[in-house]
């Protein structure tokens, strides 16, 4: 063992000795900034290597004591190799195969996500009894930050002091420092993180308290290179899980995830689906909501959390909906959360603004915004809720086929519009497995303009008490900053429509199909 590795072997603490290390950080989104604003803090020298730099984060840099070099990172940038860095830490958007993370894996560096350093510095502010906060991990192709909200929503009610942080959008490192202080933090993990995570288990390593995958389908080909290694990476969510293994028995492969994982001895594997649930299981009986894991006698009772009738006046019966409240549950139901509680926090919880949002019902129609559906999985499950709507889709598909998303829900929509950059993937799966189905396309590859046009088209297509649902199975990136913003713009464009009225329409027709 090394002198370096050594010495990383101690920095386990947020009073360790962290003074002198040489830390590069690539990359300066919100992630980026938070890692070299803690590792500043912690007295660490430290570069921050990146492409681009937001005008916030660039002025910030020198007054936290951290350099910044903003340069092409197609090649190794001079700064990086005369730095010499005892450790990387990559913002997760730089995948395995990025020139930068091949040179430092070759060079023996070591390499870390966000989410390694938040773990090794958990400790900064503690609880009443002198611990860091226990951790709850959330991963899944679909459903993550919905799950990870509703789990929060539950802590809190339960009278816990609870965050939920990670992918969601708030960087672990910020919940960590945060001077109040948690009892628990629920971490949503996107893949990219759990790659990262994946790459050191060593002392430093990730112990959870309790952890779930809620799905897997394919998702993020291209930058994890193959279904087989995005499907490991999110099998790192159950690594060292120390009390519940939370897995979709509906979906095997979570099921297998659990059994091939290296937990902590007495780890419990919890399972959740919408039939009826088995001892250790939480599941759906004659409309109840019913929790048979974490109640005294698993194999003749069970605890009502809710009933479907309950979350169908809130808007949240949707089955993958209802699903996500099991998982959810289940992690809250872990940490010893009661069954009122969970209840209680049901009763005000509100969707994300994007996921199966109902913006506006005019003239009869149903304007449904599902912008967060970035990917075929995900849209499933709105065409499941709406199966003859006008559907808006496409997008950047990220290497992902949608042909099978198409024959499965795409012959049963009123009408299909597709938008995007590259609008054959659309074209040619409806062509072979929908071929019926009018399909209308924008061609307008300006942001400012798609979304007006997708909405006169649909407007014009839809029929009669009929949806417009505009679910993409796509990432936004070809046409939009984000899926919020594609969101809001699909948004705006329904509300300017409405308060203009139909007249707008030249004669009430259909438009003609490409």
């Amino acid at each position: 063992m090394t002198v370096l590795s050594d010495r990383l072997d101690t920095l386990t603490s947020w009073r360790a000795d962290w003074t002198g290390l040489r830390v590069a950080v690539l990359g300066l989104g919100a992630t980026g900034f938070s890692v070299a604003d803690t590792l500043a803090e912690l007295g660490s020298d430290v570069l921050v290597v990146a492409e681009s730099a937001p005008d916030e984060y660039a002025r910030l840099l020198p007054v936290i004591g951290a350099r910044l070099d903003e340069t092409s990172l197609d090649d190794i940038p001079s700064s990086l190799v005369d730095f010499a860095p005892e450790v990387v830490v990559a913002s997760p958007g730089f995948p395995p195969t990025h020139p930068v993370i091949e040179w430092v894996r070759a060079q023996g560096i070591a390499l870390w996500g966000d989410i390694e350093l938040a773990w090794r510095v958990r400790d900064k502010v503690v609880r009443d009894d002198g611990r860091p906060a226990e951790w709850l991990l959330v991963t899944g192709t679909n459903g993550k930050t919905t799950t990870t909200r509703l789990a929060a929503t539950m802590l809190v009610e339960g009278g816990l002091r609870a965050a939920p942080c990670g992918n969601i959008g708030v960087p672990v490192l910020d919940a960590v420092r945060d001077p109040a202080g948690f009892d628990v933090l629920v971490v949503e993990l996107s893949s990219h993180q759990l790659w990262y995570l994946g790459l050191d288990d060593g002392v430093g390593a990730l112990v959870p308290h309790s952890s779930v995958c809620l799905n897997l389908a394919d998702d993020h080909l291209a930058w994890h290179g193959s279904a087989a290694a995005y499907r490991d990476a999110k099998a790192i969510v159950y690594r060292h899980t120390k009390v519940a293994c939370v897995y979709n028995k509906a979906d095997e492969q979570t099921m297998r995830m659990v059994e091939e994982a290296e937990v902590t001895e007495g780890a419990r594997a919890i399972g959740f689906d919408l039939g009826v649930p088995g001892p250790s299981d939480l599941g759906i009986v004659d409309g109840i909501l019913a929790d048979r894991a974490f109640v005294e006698n698993r194999r003749t009772s069970a605890a009502e959390l809710a009933t479907v009738e309950e979350l169908r006046e809130r808007g949240l019966a949707m089955p993958h909906i209802v699903a996500n409240i099991l998982a959810a549950a289940a992690l809250a139901r872990a940490v010893g959360i009661e069954p009122s509680a969970v209840r209680r926090a049901l009763a005000d919880f509100e969707l994300d603004p994007h996921r199966m949002q109902l913006v506006a019902h005019a003239d009869g129609v149903a304007w449904v915004d599902d912008s967060k559906a970035t990917n075929p999985h995900a849209a499933i499950a709105s065409l499941t809720a709406f199966p003859q709507a006008v559907w808006i889709v496409g997008g950047l598909f990220k290497g992902i086929d949608i042909g099978d998303l198409v024959r499965e829900r795409g012959g049963s929509v009123t009408a299909a519009i597709a938008i995007g950059v590259d609008r054959d993937p659309v074209r040619e799966a409806f062509a072979r497995h929908a071929p019926h189905v009018p399909l209308y396309e924008v061609d307008d590859a300006q942001t400012e303009g798609v979304m007006a046009r997708a909405v006169e088209l649909a407007a014009r297509a839809v029929g009669a008490d009929g949806v417009v649902l505009l679910a993409p199975a796509a990432a936004s990136f070809d046409q939009f900053a984000s899926y919020g913003e594609r969101g809001d713009r699909f948004q705006d464009a329904v509300r300017e429509r409405i308060e203009r009225g139909s007249s707008d329409d030249s004669d009430g027709s259909a438009p003609e199909a490409g």
